[in-house]
């Protein structure tokens, strides 16, 4: 038996406690959280303001309850203060609690701006069961918005405004929206944008912001950019992105990587022994470039809360994680907007360092054959090394359900180094209402080895 102690309630840590307890019921597991709720899922956030979750209870996995109900401590609204490797102890509001294994899932806290009167009323940023309430709240009563941040929470919740009847102004201090995708495929979601919102949001690249204005009650009235621009709206969310909450972890030795995050082995173990580190707070494994990475997402966390959680408690067992491929995916209105592995910019960076020459193929056709119904167009960007042929990435844009399946093959085929020759012998599987007989992604990978070919 074992004393496991986790630091932190969120997709990392709830996942951690549960496994920790299932794989040896005789385990002492405790689980702290700064926060008032556990087990959230904030992902669901967006889609609960704009009304297709009616309940935001629906959002919480598991309640304390559920936790107390599997024999696991849960400890809310309790600070991490300290931790003492030497002595195997943390200091949680005030109190010293030992512990046999250390499982750090600290998390990650929104980038706050340096702007004058960031702290206004009715400026908000969506982390939390409280936060997702009162944006929503604040929602019914406003005629319009101002988003600062043009990345993926600012594409949902622009989503969200807009079909309660808002007027949304995005400002975003990058030159286009989701700058992680390829200028090309930027302005692919920027047409869609357009093509969807008609007059009701209208977009602002380049302008950073500097000042709030704010009314005698501090209320918020206008935001200013560099540029002496201002935005008048009746609130304005931060959707700025996240930072790994690690100075804690920091002080008492723990080693962060490159990109600021706790670094960890593919066991989660960080340099100190008996202490691992899991979700938003640890640096990751770029699985296409070996390189280290930081991306916060709920999957992942939940995988690595799992490793942490079996090498922590099994002595002769263990688990591995082989890292990520930076998927992600997103809905605005019926569209999907998605990518995996390297973009053609970033294969380009990433060669100035190794023997690669990127090509890339762009094609668009139908996502199903042209003669059935409900036929949309597909717009898939495949990426791979002329020289290997290895592919190294993709990104797409299309018509909800469509786009997923082929970003999905791409990121296994990533997962698996295949080359384009290997990709064009995928046994694929197809019927008039899910592809055309020679798939999107057969189609561009044929592009590719043409490519390769010159």
């Amino acid at each position: 038996m074992k004393k496991i102690v986790i630091i932190g309630g969120g997709a990392a840590g709830a996942k951690a406690a549960s496994k920790s307890k299932r794989l040896n019921p005789e385990n002492h597991v405790e689980l702290y959280t700064r926060d008032s709720e556990i087990a959230v899922s904030l992902c669901g956030l967006p889609y609960y303001i704009e009304g297709s979750v009616d309940d935001i209870n629906k959002l919480i996995i598991r309640t304390p309850k559920d936790f107390l109900n599997m024999g696991i401590s849960v400890f809310l609204n309790h600070n991490l203060e300290e931790i003492y490797p030497e002595q195997n102890c943390v200091l949680i509001n005030g109190n010293h609690i030992f512990y046999d294994e250390l499982i750090l899932a600290l998390g990650a806290d929104v980038n706050i701006p340096n702007i004058e009167n960031i702290f206004a009323n009715n400026v908000f940023t969506l982390r939390s069961i409280a936060s997702g309430k009162a944006i929503r709240e604040k929602m019914f009563n406003s005629k319009s918005v101002i988003l600062l941040g043009a990345g993926y929470i600012g594409i949902e919740l622009a989503e969200a405004f807009i079909k309660n009847g808002l007027d949304v102004i995005i400002v975003e201090a990058k030159d286009r929206i989701a700058s992680d995708f390829d200028e090309d495929f930027s302005k692919l979601i920027q047409d869609v944008i357009i093509s969807k919102c008609n007059s009701k949001m209208q977009t602002f690249y380049g302008e950073r912001a500097v000042k709030i204005t704010v009314d005698e009650n501090n209320n918020f009235k206008s935001l200013i950019t560099e540029s002496q621009k201002e935005f008048f709206a009746d609130f304005l969310v931060l959707s700025t992105g996240a930072s790994p909450n690690t100075g804690i972890a920091q002080k008492s030795g723990i080693k962060l990587g490159i990109t600021g995050a706790i670094e960890v082995d593919n066991r989660m173990r960080t340099n100190i022994k008996n202490i691992f580190a899991c979700g938003d707070c640890t640096q990751k494994y770029d699985i296409v470039t070996r390189e280290p990475a930081y991306l916060g997402l709920g999957t992942i966390a939940n995988k690595e809360g799992r490793v942490a959680a079996i090498n922590a408690t099994c002595n002769k067992e263990f688990e591995v994680f082989d890292g990520i491929l930076s998927s992600v995916i997103t809905r605005f209105f019926d569209y999907t907007i998605s990518k995996t592995g390297l973009t053609f910019q970033k294969a380009m960076e990433y060669s100035k360092k190794v023997n690669l020459e990127p090509i890339s193929a762009t094609i668009t056709k139908k996502d199903k054959a042209s003669y059935m119904p409900f036929t949309n167009e597909l717009t898939l960007k495949v990426v791979a090394d002329k020289r290997s042929g290895e592919i190294l990435g993709a990104q797409s844009i299309g018509c909800v359900g469509n786009v997923a399946q082929r970003i999905n093959t791409i990121t296994s085929a990533l997962k698996a180094r295949l080359t384009v020759d290997e990709l064009l012998h995928l046994d694929l599987p197809y019927a008039p209402p899910y592809s055309s007989s020679v798939d999107p992604i057969l189609t561009a990978a044929y592009k590719l080895k043409d490519q390769i070919k010159k």
